[in-house]
């Protein structure tokens, strides 16, 4: 009798546990650390640009800073958006390759910046603590219970505590998305610009919420829709004097074009090519089809329709860094050169076509160029200090002019982004022997240092 109590106490307990962490592990989503290293990022700077043309505006009606609010694209083909780690905005893939139009996204935006200027992340985690108090509290009589030798009271005792909890939650959760919606429609409504792109959004999801949770898309899961939260948006909306307000042309092109680059690259070519057939002209199919000839690799094709789009818009700084990316991989990085330079002289401020240019420059093995590759990458540091790529290009300039003190510290710079502490420390430790003392850069090795040694401390340096 005792092996069976002890049996049923651990399926009983084992089952509750998991169904709580499932439930939780669905609300707090947002709420986990999140890192780098554990999330597939892409930087495209087409893509970023446009995202941030979005973003900027709603948050200064928010009351943000624009460049205190980091935004994140992950290269994730399910449909979701969230915001973590404080002011952070992570959209994935698959939400701009699902929503069809920008007034669609900028809805998303907006009502991700309502969760950051509401506090919801901390709130919501205090929120779930105070649920588990009841849930733990439950566990506890009912494993009481059960050793008491009544299995069955032990474990209604225990889902009583789990529904208790999960109705706690999910109150909160709903007041928190319900608010979001309110503050996102304010900001919209500040910038002059249609909620119904957010109402439309919302609505394709609404029936998500029937279907069973393994089969749901994490936006679905983690932005439940009632038919009343549905009924306060739609009047919002509508009362709006911006309601029917239509995204511009310049709008819509830009969305279509980063719409295909994202199907080019994340799709197969060959589904690619069967969505973009030949015989569509438009700009963002020749896009789609010039990325997946690249990808095949077809690369004269791919050249032939990228030709055409240069012929029709030849100030496309993309254009021109999908023409340098593909006579690189091409084995041609000479050739490659003059479009990336044209990519940079018509957008300068964008820190990720010059490190293009600079990988470029390095891979055409021609000491000749790598003064000018190391300008390039020092410029683009200027702006993203915070971008890995660059860093080791910059390592590698370094070495070949040379300079091993300085490559050691790019080196460590790179690491340190990244959080490879293990490595980001030997690296400093071996720039910090090489240069000169109490110099700008010594004292950067050192403070590397200090860092990396401190989550040495706390466990968390990563060697490999």
């Amino acid at each position: 009798m005792m092996k069976q109590v002890i049996q049923s106490w651990r399926v009983a307990i084992g089952w509750r546990l998991s169904q709580l962490l499932v439930f939780f592990c669905a609300l707090s989503l947002a709420i986990a650390p999140v890192h780098a290293q554990s999330l597939a990022l892409i930087r495209d700077a087409e893509t970023e640009r446009l995202l941030r043309s979005y973003t900027d505006p709603i948050l200064i009606a928010a009351g943000l800073d624009p460049k205190a609010v980091r935004l994140y694209i992950i290269n994730d083909r399910t449909i979701n958006a969230f915001v973590a780690e404080g002011q952070n905005i992570f959209i994935h893939t698959g939400l701009i390759m699902e929503l069809e139009k920008p007034n669609q996204l900028i809805g998303v935006i907006a009502h991700e910046t309502g969760h950051i200027s509401g506090g919801h992340l901390t709130r919501r985690k205090e929120a779930i603590e105070d649920a588990t108090v009841p849930y733990i509290i439950s566990m506890l009589l009912g494993v009481a219970a059960i050793a008491a030798g009544s299995p069955d009271a032990g474990v209604g005792i225990m889902a009583g505590g789990s529904q208790v909890a999960q109705r706690s939650i999910l109150a909160f959760t709903r007041q928190q998305e319900s608010s979001a919606d309110q503050a996102g429609m304010t900001f919209l409504d500040k910038t002059g610009q249609s909620g119904r792109g957010m109402l439309e959004t919302f609505e394709g999801f609404a029936e998500s919420e029937i279907l069973v949770s393994r089969k749901q898309d994490p936006f679905a899961r983690t932005h439940p829709m009632s038919r009343e939260r549905f009924a306060a948006l739609q009047e919002r909306v509508e009362s709006s004097p911006y309601a029917n307000k239509e995204d511009s042309p310049q709008s819509k092109r830009a969305y279509a074009l980063v719409r295909a680059k994202l199907f080019g690259f994340m799709e197969r070519p060959d589904i690619t090519l069967r969505r973009f057939p030949t015989k569509d002209q438009s700009e963002p199919a020749r896009y789609a089809r010039a990325i997946a000839y690249y990808r095949t690799p077809d690369f004269d094709r791919a050249l032939i329709e990228l030709t055409s789009l240069l012929r029709d818009d030849p100030d496309n700084p993309y254009y021109y860094e999908l023409m340098g990316q593909i006579l690189t991989e091409m084995g041609k990085p000479r050739e490659g050169i003059a479009p990336y330079r044209r990519s940079v002289a018509l957008l300068p401020d964008e820190p990720l076509l010059r490190v293009s240019l600079a990988g470029t420059l390095i891979a055409t093995e021609d000491p000749s160029y790598l003064a000018e590759a190391k300008r390039e990458l020092l410029a683009s540091l200027r702006d993203d200090m915070r971008n890995p790529m660059a860093w080791r290009y910059l390592s590698m300039a370094e070495e070949q002019l040379g300079n091993h003190d300085l490559a050691n510290l790019a080196a460590a710079e790179q690491n340190y982004v990244i959080r490879n502490y293990g490595r980001a420390l030997d690296f400093a430790q071996r720039a910090k022997h090489d240069l000169r003392e109490g110099s700008v850069e010594w004292q950067r090795a050192i403070d590397i240092i200090a860092t990396a040694e401190a989550n040495a401390g706390e466990g968390r340096i990563r060697r490999n």
